[in-house]
């Protein structure tokens, strides 16, 4: 019996950290720009040194993410930081997406 009241009482400590630390709009945004640049190479669009270039981009936002994490709560000031280089990154992506250049035919 105190296991489980200790069990739940501990359970409920931990969720508003698990609140504070929850970052949904950043993890689904990583997320679509990855799909967005899998769609790329997967189209032709994005040769393979863009893609990797890319995927470091994304590398940066996902530590910067994990980084502003680690302290047990994400600020709004470290929201806006993630946003804006996601912003950014989404601006790479679109911009390689659509500069003409394209991977070369398999054969």
């Amino acid at each position: 019996m105190k296991t489980s009241i200790i069990a739940v009482l501990f359970a409920a400590a931990a969720l508003p950290a698990a609140a504070q630390t929850a970052t949904p709009r950043v993890d689904a945004r990583q997320a679509s720009q990855e799909a967005r640049i899998q769609q790329g190479v997967q189209s032709g669009a994005l040769t393979g040194k863009e893609a990797a270039k890319l995927e470091r981009g994304q590398d940066k936002v996902q530590s910067m993410g994990n980084k502003a994490k680690a302290d047990g709560k994400v600020t709004p000031r470290e929201r806006a930081r993630l946003a804006k280089e996601q912003n950014k990154q989404s601006r790479k992506i679109a911009k390689e997406k659509n500069d003409k250049q394209r991977k070369a035919p398999a054969g």
